[in-house]
């Protein structure tokens, strides 16, 4: 009970400090056999891929080509001691807009979705599933997700767990003009997923032009936010200066996951709290991975300090703001 009592005082001891939740604090540590408690160790093995983004869902060969490619960086991962591998958005397949436009190839209009072959991707998915449990390793990828009736599909991605469970799916939610008029569905929420102590988010496509999600999810205390992408070549370059900068501004990780296509000026990587690239993939156009330790070793690190800083800052402007005057 005394062990107890004072697990309890330091959790709202730490709560009252750093303005965050009892229930976050109290992630910040853990129980010893002695009864002690010790500030909790964290450190994660993790790999990003860069992969052959194809763009047509009506052939079942490349929908075919992308599972295999997936499957073969999955089992790369594995053997580089990986827990998790984060593939980039359209992984199984990129619609192209112009493929699926029911007023195509020449002209985009609403995506005739019928056309897609759902069932190759459907067992496609269940091998890669199947490995996963297999390798016994955690895989988030891009992927469209189909609705049921005349529902566009959501732009998603999928998280699969170490026992080849969809545990949790993010769907993108800041569409281009082009996805939200004639192609998918928005989502609503953020995403986040817990793997061996440290917390995750998912960030797709267009959102990496939001700072606002990626504040929410530093708000959501996500150790690492998963940014799956694709487009194009500048499109790219943009997003991977964005990376950086939601990493340092937020004081979390940052992997991001783009195309092989684009990896002779924008590789996929992985960036620290410090907002530099820590690791990148291969710069020649190949699929190919990126391996890093995440993790950090106390709750007081310079990390936990900064967000600390940060949200008393913003909350001290908030309170330092002048009153509008109506009458003004």
């Amino acid at each position: 009970m005394t062990a107890n009592r004072n697990l309890k005082r330091r959790v709202r001891a730490r709560a009252a400090k750093t303005g965050e939740s009892y229930t976050t604090a109290l992630r910040h540590f853990r129980s010893t056999l002695t009864g002690d408690v010790m500030p909790e160790s964290r450190s994660l093995r993790f790999a990003v891929a860069q992969t052959t983004v194809r763009e047509d869902p009506t052939s079942s060969a490349e929908l075919r080509e992308s599972g295999a490619e997936l499957r073969r960086m999955m089992r790369e991962a594995h053997q580089a001691g990986a827990r998790i591998v984060h593939f980039t958005e359209g992984a199984t397949c990129f619609p192209s807009k112009f493929v699926m436009s029911s007023q195509g190839p020449d002209q985009v209009g609403p995506s005739d979705w019928s056309r897609f072959e759902w069932d190759v991707l459907r067992r496609e998915l269940a091998a890669t599933t199947d490995l996963g449990r297999e390798l016994g390793i955690w895989t988030v990828l891009g992927s469209v997700h189909q609705l049921s009736g005349q529902d566009r599909p959501h732009n998603s991605m999928y998280v699969i767990s170490d026992q080849g469970d969809v545990v949790a799916r993010y769907d993108e939610r800041t569409l281009s003009t082009t996805k939200i008029t004639y192609m998918y569905t928005p989502g609503a929420a953020p995403v986040t997923f817990d793997v061996d102590g440290l917390r995750f988010g998912c960030a797709l496509g267009m959102d990496s032009h939001f700072p606002e999600l990626f504040m929410e999810y530093e708000r959501l205390d996500v150790d690492v936010v998963l940014i799956s992408t694709t487009g194009s070549v500048p499109f790219s370059t943009m997003v991977a200066n964005e990376a950086l900068a939601h990493a340092a501004t937020n004081s979390y990780w940052a992997s991001l996951a783009v195309p092989a296509q684009h990896s002779p000026v924008a590789p996929s990587g992985v960036v620290p709290p410090d907002g530099e690239w820590v690791a990148q993939c291969d710069q020649d156009g190949s699929a190919s991975l990126a391996v890093v330790d995440l993790g950090h070793s106390t709750p007081d690190n310079v990390t936990n300090l900064a967000r600390t800083w940060r949200r008393r800052t913003r909350t001290a402007l908030l309170e330092r703001a002048p009153a509008l005057d109506a009458t003004s």
